[in-house]
């Protein structure tokens, strides 16, 4: 095929756009979602009455985030600038129609802590008194006068109003996985802690019940897994258990208008299960009918209808309704449809290998076990994260013109429980490299891929995993492509945000202890042993991994005139949202790879 088709069908891969977060509207038979069909993410309406979709924000920037008040009437939705990841709040009413700036602060972060209800208020978490500070205020929206009600000399997260409204809920981050809850007073400022005193554990998913006595959550108190528990706000440290299933987490819960029903996901290797917990008889069933996936956003319509997002290798992503009258499943939005190439694409078998200790490494694998190919190992960042059978355009581009792609969930992946996410922290961090090189040699023994042919890629910590399997390993690849990465953890820590150091430094080592580690282990200092082709992006607005990273690497390999590249998207963040450079970037990498695989 001609590059210029060649690119032209790339295009058309890239701009295949699926529906997230969808979010019902409270007293309508209606839900927002995001999609980013403009080019940047923006808010889409879907009304049962015409089951038509239409655009209901147009804003001059990407939206991040969607709340919803209780009555249904007003929406609060969260803005960035040029993918600064600096999130404002602007009040939506008449559908969308109306648009005010309501919490605007440009050079700091504000993180949505909930509507009050009875929807005067709203809660928000700030670092204006310090870059690594965020205070707690509550905004009164008639007046837009702002009231600090909470100092915290760290990283918190308000999550919701309790239902007198008179307390907030506070999520305060302990480790890079942990977390506590809080139960503040709005008015007296006490507070107190939810769930056991001095024990580390993971606390998300939260729901309130509507007699104000207490809730649900998901929590890994004295477990492996996350697991559904009871609490109530007279016993905050008392746990009870509901639902918990060997091995894997139960990832995300919502109870049911009427409160007799609980939904859940199951996160099994990478795909989910969607299950229903019944109150009434203390059991739980499996929902079948929906395509296998990976399914988030859980959201109820009424007591019979439940609305989740799904995703999967080849489903972009869209909206389906579950009836719990009769058990049917219906797809009701098609945003991810794309008929002239999803013909193409490949679903991933779920394989794994055993690395250099022992351990049994998982990894989705898109290719042709009967004939050799060329490979492109794509690393996912995180860490403490988890490739996942979701779609990915560039995989599946590349799975469609020859090339395998393996992307593997090496250890300090999230989602096959605490042991396995914290197996690569601190000093152990090099093990996670060890693991690309067994990944390799199980794709060369087992898959008939050619062993000179042999790429990588990866974004954010996946790029630090990139220059360091080069480094470490430079006998093992062919060609390397960084996105946003790490090249040496001193400067990452020293220029990182504050508000993140410090949790990050639970994951990586701090700079007070470990600065020897991170010199022995910096790809910076490892530069001579690349010897292969290095492709670099970055975007200049980036406050996670700041652009230094790439640019003292790329300056470092070209002052030894090794061959490296550097693209700098000057309007981009951490991600890459435009899909102007979506185009770019991701034609580069596709050429690249044909280049030298």
């Amino acid at each position: 095929m001609a590059n210029s088709s060649k690119d032209q069908l790339l295009s058309t891969y890239l701009h295949v756009y699926g529906a997230y977060q969808p979010k019902v509207i409270p007293n309508q038979k209606a839900f927002t979602f995001i999609s980013k069909e403009t080019g940047i993410p923006q808010v889409w309406k879907w009304d049962e009455e015409t089951s038509q979709i239409k655009q209901y924000t147009d804003l001059k920037d990407r939206v991040l985030s969607v709340h919803h008040s209780p009555s249904g009437d007003k929406t609060v939705v969260g803005m960035d600038y040029k993918g600064n990841e600096k999130q404002q709040l602007y009040l939506l009413r008449k559908n969308g129609e109306i648009v005010e700036e309501l919490v605007i602060s440009s050079e700091h972060f504000h993180q949505f802590g909930g509507w009050s209800p009875d929807e005067t208020k709203i809660a928000f978490s700030s670092n204006r008194r310090h870059p690594g500070y965020f205070d707690v205020f509550i905004l009164d929206i008639a007046t837009k006068t702002e009231e600090l009600v909470y100092k915290v000399d760290g990283n918190c997260t308000p999550i919701c109003w309790t239902k007198d409204g008179k307390s907030l809920i506070l999520s305060m981050p302990d480790t890079n996985i942990d977390q506590s809850l809080y139960v503040l007073h709005a008015e007296t400022k006490e507070s107190y802690k939810l769930g056991k005193e001095d024990t580390l554990a993971r606390y998300q998913s939260l729901q309130l019940t509507k007699d104000g006595m207490g809730g649900i959550l998901l929590s890994d108190i004295d477990r492996d897994t996350l697991g559904v528990y009871r609490f109530s706000f007279t016993e905050p440290s008392k746990l009870t258990e509901l639902v918990t299933v060997e091995k894997w987490d139960i990832e995300e819960i919502k109870l049911s208008p009427g409160e007799k029903k609980l939904a859940f996901t199951v996160n099994e290797g990478g795909t989910s299960r969607l299950g229903i917990y019944d109150f009434d008889t203390q059991t739980y069933n499996y929902i079948k009918g929906v395509p296998t996936g990976v399914m988030q956003s859980l959201s109820w319509l009424c007591d019979q209808e439940l609305l989740i997002n799904v995703k999967s290798a080849v489903l972009p992503g869209d909206v389906w309704k579950i009836n719990l009258y009769n058990w049917k499943t219906e797809r009701v939005t098609f945003v991810g449809e794309a008929e002239e190439i999803q013909h193409l694409w490949t679903e991933p078998e779920l394989a794994s290998f055993i690395s250099f200790d022992g351990l049994e490494v998982p990894y989705f694998y898109y290719g042709d076990k009967k004939r050799s190919q060329p490979v492109v190992v794509y690393v996912h960042g995180g860490p403490e994260s988890q490739i996942r059978a979701e779609f990915n355009p560039v995989i599946q581009f590349l799975a469609a013109n020859g090339f395998a792609v393996a992307a593997p969930n090496v250890r300090g992946s999230m989602g096959y429980g605490r042991n396995y996410v914290k197996l690569d922290d601190g000093r152990k961090r090099m093990d996670s490299v060890a693991d690309l090189k067994w990944l390799v040699k199980d794709l060369v023994d087992n898959k008939k891929v050619d062993p000179k042919k042999v790429g990588i890629m990866g974004r954010s910590y996946g790029g630090f995993m990139v220059l360091a399997a080069l480094t470490h390993y430079p006998d093992v690849w062919a060609a390397g492509v960084d996105i946003v990465g790490i090249s040496h953890f001193k400067t990452f820590l020293e220029n990182t945000g504050p508000w993140r150091r410090k949790l990050r430094e639970f994951e990586y080592g701090s700079l007070a202890n470990d600065t020897e580690f991170f010199e022995q282990i910096a790809p910076l200092n490892h530069t001579d042993k690349i010897s292969v082709p290095l492709l670099i992006f970055h975007g200049r607005n980036d406050t996670r991994v700041p652009v230094n990273e790439a640019e003292q690497l790329t300056a470092d390999l070209k002052g030894q005139g090794k061959q490296v590249d550097l693209v700098i998207f000057e309007d981009e963040g951490h991600q890459t949202e435009k899909i102007e450079n979506h185009i770019h970037m991701n034609t580069m990498i596709v050429q690249f790879m044909e280049k030298y695989l």
